[in-house]
């Protein structure tokens, strides 16, 4: 049996169309406007998503944040307490077992924020070799996370009395009906925005007063386009256990300087000797939609494979195609690439993502 967000009462109400993301039935589209008005508005305005089904786990102990360093790709050291990182976790051959986010709250307490299908996978690889003073607490089930995203986010936020003074990836404690929330400043739209991790129990208040405020509530569908519009990478599509962070463009968020993560010296060796395959962006020149799965050939007559469509969506911003695709590490920014489509070849441009200018300030 899927798990649901405990709003899904709400969600019923504002007539929601659901689909399984990770074990979890969630909202993907919602009756009044669906996808593209509820992209549109995030561009614009504002939105407001459930994304209770993102992972939730606490690290807890003596060295905790030493102990995560040695685990996750990005250097924990860069940062403070009050302060949010995104990191990788790896395998041996240097794959991304998942992407997550990282909010430290002291030397000694972490928060994970991991993708809702790759939770228990990355608790199960986090404890081994875990030290007996530090514990690893599973809080997946006990926390709503609601993101509000677009232009106007700080002023909703600043409606409903939680703080918007704060710098990008950072996060405060905020009161709210008695209860302490954490106030992210982070998103996954490529817009100014905030995401809000709540107790279960003020789940129902928090969701009515951003909603009375006037805020389009919106699907994992416009979070989807959202995201591709910015490049970022999904997991289980742009990044998975066999995708690494060096042909995926993510070599900003590995600390090379570490000598201890999990996967260092695949990645080590793989920096070194150059990616076989590039995670590159591909935006339509003519009509074409591409989607996960469809294949990068050349235009020419030898119609030779160079690679395959990881993310493919149409762009609402854009109005045309637009796609994140892996392909030969030859093929550069500028060249023109064909896309196999229900038959045919329509022509792409290789660009270097963004598609879209972002709004995060």
């Amino acid at each position: 049996m899927d798990l649901s967000s405990v709003l899904q009462a709400q969600h019923l109400a504002l007539g929601a169309r659901f689909a399984v993301f990770g074990g979890w039935s969630m909202p993907v589209e919602y009756a009044a406007g669906g996808v593209l008005a509820e992209h549109q508005a995030v561009r614009q305005k504002a939105g407001l998503f459930d994304v209770s089904h993102l992972g939730k786990l606490r690290l807890q102990g003596p060295g905790a944040v030493d102990y995560l360093n040695s685990r996750l790709t990005n250097d924990l050291g860069r940062i403070g307490p009050g302060r949010a990182q995104y990191s990788l976790l790896c395998n041996d051959s240097g794959g991304v077992v998942d992407d997550l986010i990282v909010y430290l709250l002291s030397d000694d307490e972490v928060l994970l924020v991991p993708n809702a299908a790759n939770t228990a996978t990355v608790a199960s690889q986090i404890k081994l070799g875990l030290p007996d003073d530090i514990k690893l607490i599973n809080q997946h089930r006990d926390f709503v996370v609601l993101a509000v995203q677009g232009p106007q986010s700080p002023a909703v936020m600043t409606s409903v009395g939680l703080p918007t003074e704060m710098d990008y990836m950072s996060f405060q404690l905020a009161s709210l009906a008695g209860t302490t929330v954490t106030v992210c400043r982070t998103g996954y739209t490529g817009e100014t925005g905030f995401e809000i991790i709540a107790p279960n129990q003020v789940a129902e208040v928090l969701w009515t007063k951003i909603i009375a405020s006037g805020v389009r509530p919106c699907g994992l569908g416009a979070r989807d386009t959202l995201r591709t519009e910015m490049g970022y990478p999904l997991h289980g599509q742009d990044i998975s256990p066999e995708i690494s962070p060096v042909e995926a463009g993510l070599t900003w968020a590995v600390g090379w300087q570490k000598t201890t993560f999990d996967g260092a010296s695949a990645l080590v060796a793989a920096k070194d000797v150059g990616p076989g395959r590039r995670l590159r962006g591909l935006k339509a020149k003519g009509r074409g939609i591409p989607r996960p799965g469809m294949l990068v050939v050349d235009t020419g007559e030898t119609g030779l494979v160079l690679g395959q469509v990881t993310s493919g969506t149409f762009s609402p911003t854009l109005k045309t195609g637009i796609a994140l695709a892996l392909v030969e590490p030859g093929i550069g920014f500028g060249q023109t690439v064909g896309v196999a489509i229900r038959g045919r070849v329509e022509e792409f441009e290789v660009v270097k993502p963004p598609f879209v200018v972002s709004g995060v300030h």
